[in-house]
């Protein structure tokens, strides 16, 4: 299964929660990324993309002001993005992606939810062989581009993978090639809709519709932690199966 049938299915079904908890997770990362390298888009790529991440999601302008300011204000710490990994119920393997100022807290909170849900959480990196992260844009295509051509200059700067139709393409590549896509593209003038990291299970697993209710009471409890931005899993999603 190509990875960019797995996004468009990702993008279906993924939990991120409601829309409040979108501009949260864009507002911390939009705070993070200006501490770093400061306030100035025009001299702060990661800024660009956020900006545009937060619009694709309608996220209020006077939010992104506020995550900007507090970035600036003297008494903000920070946010530190910590990956937590685990199994939950029946074998399903449970990757929690968070941005926190208190990881003691943050930790706590995860091991107690899988605990409660007979679930464990395994070191960092123990679940690298299951879940790979990707850099992926979404652009709008271009009246008379020559996608093939594209294709080739971006596979030259780390792209793997894409996917196309009349509304937007899809660029998938490694995670480190992402400043080099985003530059190809605004030198190319092409139209970002957003650009974010994204994990994908390598290998998925079929459960009962009893196991898929307890593996999403879990997902669902992880979530109510503002700390937490997203949470994957391996379990193999209802559409999948048909």
């Amino acid at each position: 299964m190509g990875r960019a049938f797995e996004y468009r299915k990702a993008r279906k079904l993924k939990r991120w929660g409601n829309m409040s908890r979108t501009f949260t997770r864009i507002g911390k990362e939009i705070s993070s990324c200006v501490r770093e390298a400061g306030p100035d888009p025009n001299a702060n790529a990661r800024l660009r993309v956020l900006m545009q991440n937060a619009k694709a999601a309608n996220m209020p302008k006077e939010n992104v002001e506020r995550a900007i300011k507090k970035a600036v204000s003297k008494d903000f710490t920070g946010y530190k993005d910590v990956v937590y990994e685990g199994y939950g119920p029946h074998g399903i393997a449970i990757l929690v992606e968070t941005q926190t100022d208190n990881p003691t807290r943050t930790v706590a909170t995860v091991r107690s939810a899988l605990t409660r849900y007979n679930g464990t959480l395994g070191t960092q990196g123990s679940l690298s062989f299951i879940f790979e992260r990707k850099a992926v844009f979404k652009i709008k295509p271009k009246e008379g581009m020559d996608f093939d051509e594209m294709q080739l200059e971006l596979i030259d700067l780390g792209a793997d993978d894409f996917d196309q139709d009349e509304e937007e393409i899809i660029i998938f590549g490694a995670p480190d090639s992402f400043a080099k896509i985003q530059k190809y593209l605004e030198d190319g003038g092409y139209e970002l809709i957003s650009a974010e990291f994204e994990r994908f299970a390598n290998d998925y697993k079929d459960v009962t519709p009893e196991q898929r209710e307890s593996i999403n009471k879990l997902v669902e409890r992880l979530e109510e932690d503002d700390d937490v931005s997203t949470v994957y899993t391996n379990m193999r999603e209802l559409e999948e199966e048909e």
